[in-house]
């Protein structure tokens, strides 16, 4: 046996508890989902094979599998452009010589470690309520309040505030972006007597254009399949004004036992995704500045 071979598999003997793991609770379940996707399947009998059934009625026949996409969108589109402004421009406030400065970055931090936990579900349910901490400081101003999470108008709103009240994690990611700008740069801007509003637009944001790329297509992926909000606060009221995506696709899977159509559900979501961040990456040369690339 040469040198290579038992190097690899020294190689493949050091990987080999990933790549179990990979191929027992990754990959085996992906293929049993798309197998079962084409069954009607209730966990408590043997899977019968329907073909595209589930396809089919999921399209043509499920008014609220259409609404759970409709609200998911609204949720995405709304919620990371949102998420990245106010990230952005926290993340450049932090950026400067501010005393305590390092303080306030963890304090402003810690939301997204805590973000989806039940207990700050529970805060947010408690605060947006009726007889909750808004309301309360409304009455103060003269102003009666509502119930913001029972409100079919406002139900929605409520879980994208939180969504933004969790911007630690790009906010970190613009500040590592932001420190990597070479500020000669910002010193050749000066002597032409820039503003900083042109500094901004004409400096900052193109070189911070592949960090913003990675930003958007990361809250993307996370924003479509955001689940705790919608579960635990709303419960996807009401009137399925708050039925993300994959609280309707929990609902089919352990609420009505349709195991066949609930991965059915997933491998379109998946599409989806798909889709979207492909679309993403293909528009990325039009807009994203690589500096190794010639701005290309």
């Amino acid at each position: 046996m040469n040198r290579q071979i038992k190097r690899e598999i020294v190689g493949l003997s050091f990987i080999s508890p990933w790549l179990l793991g990979f191929l027992v609770f990754t990959l085996g379940p992906i293929l049993a989902s798309l197998y079962l996707s084409f069954t009607d399947y209730d966990m408590l009998s043997s899977p019968n094979w329907v073909g595209s059934d589930n396809y089919i009625h999921m399209f043509t026949k499920d008014s609220r599998f259409w609404t759970s996409v409709k609200v998911t969108f609204l949720f995405v589109f709304i919620s990371v452009p949102l998420k990245l402004i106010f990230a952005l421009f926290v993340a450049t406030l932090f950026t400067r010589n501010y005393r305590g400065v390092r303080f306030y970055r963890t304090v402003y931090y810690i939301p997204s470690i805590i973000g989806g936990s039940v207990a700050v579900s529970v805060m947010w349910k408690q605060l947006f309520g009726l007889h909750g901490a808004l309301n309360s400081g409304l009455s103060l101003l003269g102003i009666k309040g509502i119930d913001w999470i029972t409100e079919p108008n406002t139900a929605l709103w409520s879980l994208i505030l939180l969504v933004l009240w969790q911007f630690g994690s790009p906010m970190l990611i613009f500040m590592a972006g932001l420190k990597q700008i070479p500020k000669e740069l910002y010193e050749a801007a000066a002597v032409d007597g820039a503003s900083k509003a042109s500094n901004f637009f004409r400096i900052t944001l193109p070189m911070l254009t592949p960090v913003i790329f990675f930003n958007l297509v990361m809250q993307m992926i996370g924003g479509f399949m955001s689940f705790t909000q919608s579960f635990l606060i709303t419960a996807g009221g009401p009137l399925d004004r708050t039925l993300f995506y994959a609280v309707y696709l929990y609902q089919n899977a352990f609420t009505h036992f349709q195991m066949g159509y609930a991965s059915a559900m997933a491998w379109v979501l998946l599409l989806i995704i798909g889709l979207l961040t492909a679309l993403v990456f293909k528009s990325s040369s039009a807009w994203v500045y690589y500096e190794s690339e010639g701005g290309k």
